[in-house]
């Protein structure tokens, strides 16, 4: 039986997303023992599927001295994003999001990279919680 889920539009340059989605946060040490690395990569990023699927990815934390920190700096989020896309064998992010606002970081600052022509698809910065 195909089940059918729904799609809804993500703010208003034209990106659409299923309104259920994967969450792998789960699928790296951050909640128990690491998985295999390349099992994990070919379950989200089979190319058959990649064309069927909307791929989003955080940015801002980050450790140091293994203390957790929020970044917002440009120099961070080029050099995160940059990490994100080869660690993911890929050169497009269709949704590039911030986990936490970095309060010594204009906003303005944070969410400009994504408006010029980096390899974000979706433009802008989503900004969640």
């Amino acid at each position: 039986m195909e089940t059918k889920v729904g799609r809804i539009k993500l703010g208003t340059q034209g990106l659409e997303v299923s309104v259920q989605g994967l969450g792998c946060m789960s699928m790296s040490a951050s909640y128990g023992p690491l998985k295999p690395e390349l099992d994990m990569i070919n379950l989200v990023l089979r190319s058959d599927i990649r064309e069927q699927v909307e791929l989003a990815t955080k940015f801002g934390a980050c450790f140091v001295d293994g203390k957790r920190e929020i970044w917002g700096n440009p120099a961070y989020v080029r050099e995160a994003c940059e990490a994100s896309l080869k660690r993911l064998g890929l050169d497009c992010i269709d949704l590039y999001y911030q986990l936490q606002v970095d309060t010594r970081v204009p906003i303005e600052i944070t969410n400009c990279l994504c408006g010029s022509s980096y390899n974000c698809c979706a433009v802008g910065v989503v900004i969640l919680g």
